[in-house]
């Protein structure tokens, strides 16, 4: 016996004090704070349970039935769990549950419809798309000809005939549909046409709104797509992770892309918690749930327009809205930092043609999955809206910060989050 071996029943506590006292200050954070950022919300404890589990001890490259391991029987079993659930909830032909993260599960779509150097019709990042949809610094602006696409200036809503010039005049290979900062519906139909017409590939990327779909709550974008990629984590609830969804026909070649093209071993405790997130998303209570993410969002955006905030596109269909945080003469970098003083936790974005630089912005992106999550409602809407009010109409006084904070974190005891953590 190693004196390695007296660490493998020892907690963490005893193991490393210090990462084990930053998780437990993380914890309060997370249970007194208002998390209104949108791309985040609480993952049930089961999950965690997976998600912790010994699962991490196996390797298992290759796909059930085709592993490069032996003693994989039963984790082939749940990972033939994971992608009939995901095929199931969301009505595809085919998935694939390994993917680790929403830019993979994009790389793996791409990699699949795309050869480097061809174009790819895409929403620009400041308007509302995401990094992987053709950043300049990302893989997808370095491997392929990316042609953006945005919102309509006086609408700020997806200028859907412009898309359709732009893919006249380029011919892309792929179009990309699906946004992380667009706070209204998507027509994928609309996106399928014009792919169809000019013999483009459609990807949406629904990572954002992949809860939403699952309940019921949004159109989905399965039956217009070739290619659907999504994360967990997000409106789903489900655990850090990723996924992809297919037409029958690309099915064997996105399995080879992801492995052994992209990745190698898959992390199965995490697609554990994926199969468990889609039995949850299947039930009635997770409907139920999508629906008051977007009536939670809607009652949130319109109470900040009774206080006279102006929301990017004059409202929300989904579970986002962007405020523009001009007309209180700071920047999203400020409101950021102060309502986080004041205990609820947002991320600075950038609006439509917005003049600030991008670690700057003129914008906030708030998010409802999260406050949802815990069981709030739109009654509770009402008093987000007011503490932000009150915070940003007052950027620089630190007595009505503490005032927020207090109300704020009252607010947060009242719904209970990870009791018997």
């Amino acid at each position: 016996m190693t004196q390695f071996n007296k660490h493998m029943d020892a907690p963490l506590r005893t193991i490393d004090p210090e990462i084990d006292g930053l998780i437990g200050k993380e914890l309060d954070r997370q249970r007194t704070h208002i998390e209104l950022i949108a791309s985040e919300s609480f993952v049930p404890r089961a999950l965690m349970e997976e998600m912790g589990s010994i699962l991490t001890n196996k390797y298992a490259e290759g796909y059930p039935h085709k592993k490069y391991y032996g003693g994989c029987e039963f984790v082939e079993q749940i990972e033939e769990i994971a992608i009939e659930r995901a095929k199931t909830l969301f009505g595809a032909d085919h998935a694939n549950v390994q993917p680790h993260s929403g830019s993979t599960a994009n790389q793996c779509a791409y990699f699949t419809a795309m050869n480097p150097g061809d174009t790819m019709l895409a929403m620009r990042l400041d308007q509302g798309g995401h990094l992987s949809h053709g950043h300049p610094l990302n893989f997808t602006g370095r491997m392929y000809r990316i042609v953006a696409y945005g919102v309509n200036r006086e609408t700020e809503r997806i200028d859907y005939d412009d898309v359709a010039n732009l893919a006249r005049e380029h011919r892309p290979k792929v179009i990309v549909a699906g946004a992380s900062a667009y706070p209204r519906k998507i027509d994928f139909a609309r996106f399928r046409a014009i792919a169809d017409e000019v013999g483009a590939i459609l990807v949406t990327d629904m990572a954002h709104i992949a809860g939403l779909v699952a309940g019921g709550a949004h159109d989905s974008p399965v039956p217009h797509s070739q290619f659907v990629t999504s994360t967990t984590h997000k409106t789903l609830c489900g655990p850090r992770g990723a996924f992809v969804l297919c037409t029958e026909e690309y099915a064997k070649d996105l399995d080879r892309t992801v492995f052994p093209g992209i990745q190698g071993g898959p992390i199965l405790q995490m697609v554990a918690a994926k199969a468990t997130c889609f039995k949850l998303a299947a039930e009635p209570a997770f409907k139920e749930y999508a629906r008051q993410v977007v009536r939670n969002a809607a009652t949130l955006s319109g109470a900040l327009q009774d206080r006279g905030f102006r929301i990017v596109s004059g409202g929300t269909d989904n579970h986002l809205m962007l405020l523009d945080v001009r007309p209180k003469s700071i920047t999203g970098k400020i409101a950021e930092k102060i309502l986080g003083e004041a205990g609820i936790t947002t991320n600075k974005n950038a609006i439509p043609f917005d003049p600030e630089k991008p670690m700057v912005t003129s914008g906030l992106r708030l998010g409802t999955a999260a406050v949802t999550a815990r069981g709030m409602g739109v009654d509770q809407m009402g008093e987000i809206a007011d503490a932000i009010d009150r915070v940003l109409s007052a950027p620089e006084d630190e007595t009505v910060r503490k005032n927020a904070r207090a109300k704020m974190a009252e607010l947060a005891s009242s719904f209970p989050l990870y009791a018997n953590l």
